[in-house]
This record gives C-alpha cells, structure tokens and sequence, in this order.
C-alpha cells in the first residue's frame, strides 16, 4: 500500500465529520490487538498433591519409593 492511497473510502452520500470521526473510531478500536485474560489460579482444593512436573525417574527400586509422600 503507498503513501497516497487511502485506508478507506465512503462509496455512497457525504458524511458528516462527526460521523467520519465514529468510523475511524470504530476501526481503530477494531484493529488493536485484544489483551487475552489471566488465566484464573488453581484453587488448593483442585490441585494435585503431587506436583505435575514431578516424573517418575528409571532406576532400580524407583517403583518402592514412587507411592512415597513427596
């Protein structure tokens, strides 16, 4: 797109300013990006007592201490 060409054009009847003022408005509140949530924290009660990131590692007698109290 150049310099010169327009963003937008009215193709029918002659706007006010103040209803030229409420289009642009309109698609600028349109074209930002929208700002996603937070996501909402776990409560103590829907979490895990044992961590998620916690994997269970090869080795021998790693099966005895994997039903252990981390």
């Amino acid at each position: 797109m150049s310099v010169e060409e327009p963003l937008f054009r009215v193709v029918r009847g002659v706007p006010t300013a103040e209803e030229l003022a409420a289009l642009v408005g309109v698609i600028a509140v349109r074209s930002r990006p929208t700002a996603r949530p937070a996501p909402a924290p776990a409560s103590v009660w829907a979490r895990s007592g044992r961590p998620s990131g916690a994997g269970l590692t090869p080795g021998a007698g790693n099966w005895r201490t994997s039903g252990l109290p981390r």
